[in-house]
């Protein structure tokens, strides 16, 4: 149990969680002490909405990243309360806004998470609106908000500047170590190597994911961070684990025609099969150790197993003399032996000091492996038609919004913004995602309504409430990218709590919030269904990098 909670502490989702916190807490606390917390919430919010912007990547692209996402939050929210006292302006200048900000997704992960900034900032300023130098003032304090986040988020990069690469590295050779013991598992007689494969083909999609992220950080880096002994150790762990998986993806078995070949032999299967299970323990047993910060010691013996399987094989050519059988046997051999190479560099570097001669050429012409950061016209104009998933969910997505205006206009709804702010969170580009996030988003309010009702009802210290409010806004940031369904519950506690200590009618708080969210979830699964859906198993492909968002703001 305090494993599970150390290691949930410590993980990358934890910590950004703490820093979006903290960066709103400090301002609104601060500057409500000296009467001044409508402008310390606005700074608040500032924060809050260009965090989703601060993904993995080297300082100088984070900082760029974050900076356009403070503007663009800054700038939406001006423009919406500029044109606001002219609707015939606003909506379609809106619509033409949203549109245009779901269509700079097609520039990939960083331009998603900065569209989805812009769009939150949209939704949101409706429900809080200005005039005459207020809206410059309100503007200001938010963009003061982002940079504010910024400085948050670069100060807990220099405090700890390769604990996330760390947990990445961890996180890999714990998937490549699963991947292996799948490997292991299909050598049993009984395998459903169909579920099996399958179970592959997932982890090859976690690990492409992973590998983009640690290229990110330690290869674009590499030109700032100069050449120190933990990023030559990092450098070289990341090597070895690419080709630990490209070998393993290059090299497969016909398991089914073994058996039969040495069936009157089982101890030869047997034997490579637990060499297999030792490769994947190895590497299962150095990913813990990162985590808890724990010097490794090997436990396993590969080179002891390697020859225990030589043993196994020259015994079987003495007892049959089968030229066929042996030459199968061999390639399994030189297969473990390449892996065997390659695990035990991954164990060194994390025994001994890596110098430059382990790398011996291997890390030439790594940047080939980078996706390249430039953002041509051509692009956004080529996916300008129907048959771009980005098009689609972009008409998609400014359809459902105006119609949420729609309904906000023509019924007596106390907070339309609600409705928007769930829109833009729920709807993703697949339909089957809509679906489930529209059911998690919908089961969160209600729980998370129900568990902050109760406990208002028996907590009335001020003090209280706002500890409770910060303890649920680090847990909702921090399941929001888990699970949904937990985030979005602690997302209404901490929002209920905030309203707790604004406002005395909490009942309606929690009413109004219910109906936004039914409204908005209904909305979007409806659009999702019935305007020009885009079915889960087209959208794998070109939706790979699109990431989970980080939603804990609404």
């Amino acid at each position: 149990m305090i494993d599970r909670v150390r290691k949930f502490t410590d993980s990358t989702h934890f910590t950004n969680a703490v820093k979006v916190t903290l960066a709103s807490v400090i301002p609104a606390v601060a500057l409500s002490q000296f009467g001044h917390f409508e402008m310390g919430f606005t700074i608040a919010l500032g924060a809050f909405l260009t965090y989703p912007s601060d993904i993995p990547s080297n300082l100088k692209h984070k900082i760029n990243g974050v900076l356009v996402a403070a503007l663009i939050v800054a700038g939406c929210n001006l423009l919406v309360n500029v044109l606001h006292p002219f609707p015939w302006i606003l909506y379609p200048v809106i619509a033409l806004t949203v549109f245009f900000l779901c269509m700079i997704s097609v520039y990939g992960h960083r331009a998603n998470m900065v569209s989805f900034s812009g769009l939150l900032a949209i939704s949101l300023a409706f429900g809080h609106l200005h005039t005459g130098m207020d809206m410059l003032i309100n503007s200001g304090l938010m963009l003061l908000g982002g940079l504010f986040y910024l400085l948050i988020s670069f100060i807990f990069h220099i405090l700890r500047p390769y604990r996330y690469v760390e947990l990445q590295i961890s996180e890999c050779i714990r998937l490549t170590s699963k991947y292996l013991k799948l490997r292991g598992d299909l050598w049993n007689a009984d395998a459903n190597r169909a579920k099996i494969i399958e179970k592959q083909l997932h982890l090859q999609v976690e690990l492409n994911v992973i590998h983009e992220n640690i290229r990110e950080i330690l290869i674009r880096n590499r030109p700032d961070s100069g050449s120190s002994n933990q990023n030559r150790k990092m450098l070289l762990v990341f090597i070895s684990l690419v080709e630990i998986m490209e070998l393993a993806l290059s090299t497969s078995f016909d398991h089914s025609k073994l058996h039969q070949k040495f069936d009157a032999h089982p101890k030869v299967l047997a034997t490579y099969q637990n060499l297999a299970y030792n490769l994947a323990a190895t590497l299962k047993q150095l990913s813990k150790s990162i985590e808890k910060h724990q010097k490794y010691v090997s436990k396993h013996f590969l080179f002891k197993d390697l020859g225990q399987l030589q043993t196994v094989i020259r015994d079987y050519e003495t007892a049959t003399a089968d030229a066929d059988g042996v030459w199968m046997l061999t390639n399994m051999l030189h297969y473990a032996e390449k892996q065997v190479e390659k695990i035990s560099v991954v164990e060194r570097a994390f025994m001994l000091a890596v110098s430059s001669q382990d790398f011996k050429g291997r890390d030439k012409d790594l940047e080939k492996f980078l996706v390249p950061l430039y953002y041509p016209w051509s692009t956004f104009r080529e996916n300008l038609s129907f048959s771009s998933t980005y098009f689609r969910h972009a008409l998609r997505m400014t359809i459902t919004i105006l119609v949420g205006f729609l309904i906000g206009v023509l019924f007596p709804l106390q907070n339309v913004y609600w409705i928007l702010l769930t829109i833009v969170v729920i709807m993703r580009p697949g339909y089957g995602l809509t679906k489930e996030r529209s059911w998690h988003r919908i089961f969160g309010t209600i729980l998370g309504g129900l568990i902050a009702f109760a406990l208002l009802t028996v907590v009335h210290n001020p003090v209280l409430i706002g500890a409770f409010a910060v303890i649920a806004m680090v847990l909702g940031f921090t399941f929001t990218a888990i699970n949904y369904k937990i985030g979005a519950t602690f997302v209404t506690i901490y929002v209920v709590f905030i309203y707790g200590l604004l406002t005395p009618n909490i009942e309606d708080v929690i009413q109004f919030r219910i109906v936004d969210t039914l409204v908005g979830a209904a909305l979007s699964f409806l659009a999702s269904y019935f305007l020009w859906p885009s079915w889960n198993f087209s959208m794998r492909r070109s939706t790979s990098r699109n990431r989970s968002r980080p939603t804990a703001i609404t």
